[in-house]
């Protein structure tokens, strides 16, 4: 019976002190230096099950390609108001903040809400296909556990119903 209590005390103190981690920002990671529209593409894959990229495609040797690989978003008309209207929806969503903003390139923050994990997520408009390629990637970790794909896809739900 001591056992018992002594495991659950250790798990409770491990979730605390992970729970504690988190709100003093520990778990935040750092910020990713390569970020940006280089030859037009966007930063591949993370080489963990942690990121998705609608041109993971571009990449078809990569460890992560086929996990990571996930649609862009779809357009029609002008270019500036689907950047508008994207601003619109990921400023809605909980927990992020535009960090940059250009007429074709949106880089965002997502934390979080119970251990404020910091994730980098960008869109790149590409106008001559009037699409808007994302890729969302979690800071630390090795796995996402399927997070970044569940808010590229409520970002597109919500891009596409406004």
């Amino acid at each position: 019976m001591k056992v018992v209590w002594f495991i659950a005390l250790l798990v409770f103190v491990i979730a605390a002190l992970l729970f504690l981690a988190g709100q003093l920002g520990m778990l935040k990671g750092a910020t990713p230096s390569d970020l940006g529209l280089k030859d037009g593409r966007l930063k591949p894959p993370a080489r963990t099950p942690n990121s998705v990229s609608s041109q993971a495609d571009l990449y078809p040797d990569h460890p992560q390609a086929q996990y990571a690989a996930i649609a862009p978003l779809d357009y029609q008309g002008n270019a500036k108001a689907a950047m508008a209207k994207l601003a619109s929806v990921v400023q809605a969503q909980t927990g992020t903040v535009i960090m940059s903003q250009t007429d074709d390139y949106l880089y965002v923050q997502s934390t979080t809400k119970l251990l404020r994990f910091t994730d980098d997520v960008e869109f790149w408009l590409d106008a001559t296909n009037q699409k808007i390629h994302v890729r969302s990637a979690s800071r630390i970790g090795r796995k996402d556990f399927g997070v970044n794909r569940q808010r590229i896809e409520a970002i597109r739900a919500q891009f596409q119903a406004s």
